[in-house]
């Protein structure tokens, strides 16, 4: 039997198995889900142990990926795919001028009502807003649809309407400004209460509105938010697994996370570790929310440390471990193929296959919690100064877990999909193609198990915080 058969047989037996597994009996378990979780009772029914059966599915798509599609021509012909939807001049402009104000009205509003307002998450129109319909909402729209988060952006709105450009940025910084403030607002979000109080949210908006147009003005609008702004940042790399994406002349539509493999907008250590962040800043706030991270927390804090500096070291030295571990896995690819191409540049060649990883994560954690919160989400929007006495949440059915697993699955065999088609790209030997995979392979397995097992888990609110 020969070893492209072997391979075939070994990777569709894992595959089976793993779909199979999905049929299985669940346990009930929980979604772990950061703002508002208190009003969102989304227990879920998923089976504890699938996260195995999951990981065992990457090992066996990629394997069959391996042994299968080996054709260039037909591997080039998915990803550059496309269908483009042309605009009037006219058109733009009106579609771009009400995208500005809508912006910028809903910039005003949260930060109005979050002082004026109900002090009461559950009907506050700040809380509401940001975090069932932006952090959530929004951002799955972004990966799921398009990013139109240029136009929004009312910071980028004022910046450009004043003179700016007075400093040059320095290079060498690149994205490091981004990855720091998705930690910075992750870590906000987490430990400073913006979930919970809708006063604190509002200062916290005026803080960064202030910092941010004062980095735009100072370095230019287009390298700012390109560069430094952690929100656009954090967007633009969600959107780049969108099918759609807005230009100036229409609309042009792709294949799902087809702009990954080429559109070559990752290209240094920095931009690998925005996508390390948006996988790490999920399992993060997953950890945190589940009854098993409470008591570990709870644990090393009753030993004498400091609450807040396990939440540090846990937030920061996952990090690191995220980010080390994918770098890692370029150095042993390195060695294993014997290629000239430093590490680096094969950290920078498959690292946009993390942002489907990221998208299938933030999908898990945030589509039950999105929709159980949906009635609060829609009449705050259509009577956001009239907050209802009774908000209405919607209770998930069990089989919802299921789609929790599904999303995670969905995102990780995008991802296999993106590595295999940029290892193509990069080797002109086939078995160098196939071999430079397995230990990216290996880290995306790594995160598919640690993922699963946590959105398995029953949640709890974070001790201490």
């Amino acid at each position: 039997m020969s070893h492209a058969s072997t391979l075939r047989r070994v990777g569709l037996g894992i595959l089976l198995a793993s779909l199979l597994a999905l049929l299985s009996d669940p346990v009930v378990a929980s979604n772990a889900a950061v703002g508002l979780a208190g009003a969102s009772q989304d227990n879920l029914a998923v089976p504890r142990w699938l996260y195995l059966a999951t990981g065992g599915a990457t090992v066996g798509a990629s394997a069959l990926l391996a042994s299968f599609v080996t054709d260039r021509r037909f591997i080039d012909s998915v990803h550059r795919w496309r269908r483009t939807v042309g605009f009037t001049e006219t058109v733009s402009r009106g579609l771009g001028a009400a995208g500005h104000i809508l912006g910028l009205a809903f910039l005003a509003l949260i930060v109005y009502l979050g002082y004026t307002g109900p002090q009461v998450p559950t009907v506050s129109f700040a809380i509401i807003v940001v975090f069932a319909g932006l952090r959530a909402g929004y951002t799955m729209f972004t990966y799921l649809v398009t990013d139109t988060w240029r136009v929004l952006n009312p910071w980028r709105t004022i910046a450009s309407a004043l003179p700016n450009g007075f400093v040059e940025y320095p290079r060498r910084l690149g994205r490091w400004p981004a990855v720091a403030g998705i930690l910075a607002l992750v870590w906000v979000e987490t430990a400073v209460g913006v979930t919970r109080q809708p006063s604190i949210l509002a200062t916290v908006l005026v803080g960064y509105s202030i910092v941010t147009i004062l980095g735009a003005l100072a370095v230019g609008v287009d390298v700012w938010f390109d560069k430094a702004d952690p929100v656009s940042v954090f967007l633009h790399f969600y959107g780049r697994v969108a099918p759609i994406r807005v230009t100036d002349d229409g609309l042009s539509v792709r294949l799902p996370g087809m702009r990954l493999v080429t559109d070559d907008e990752v290209s240094t250590v920095a931009d690998v570790a925005v996508a390390v962040v948006l996988v790490w800043e999920l399992t993060f706030s997953g950890f945190v929310t589940t009854e098993q991270g409470a008591s570990v927390i709870e644990a090393v804090a009753g030993a004498g440390v400091p609450p807040l500096l396990v939440y540090v070291l846990v937030y920061l030295g996952g990090f690191g471990a995220f980010l080390g571990l994918f770098l890692l896995a370029a150095r042993i690819t390195v060695r294993r193929i014997e290629t000239f191409e430093p590490p680096h540049a094969l950290a920078v060649r498959f690292a946009p296959s993390l942002l489907a990883i990221a998208a299938g994560y933030h999908l898990a954690h945030y589509f039950g919690f999105f929709v159980s919160l949906s009635p609060m989400l829609v009449g705050a929007l259509s009577t956001p100064l009239s907050p209802p006495a009774n908000p209405v949440v919607l209770t998930l059915p069990a089989w919802f877990g299921g789609l929790n697993v599904a999303f995670v699955l969905a995102g990780h065999l995008l991802a296999v999909w993106v590595a295999h088609s940029q290892a193509y790209r990069t080797f002109p030997s086939r078995m160098q193609a196939v071999r430079s995979q397995f230990p990216f392979v290996a880290v995306m397995i790594l995160y598919t198990i640690l993922s699963l097992w946590l959105i398995s888990l029953p949640t709890a609110s974070p001790p201490f915080l």
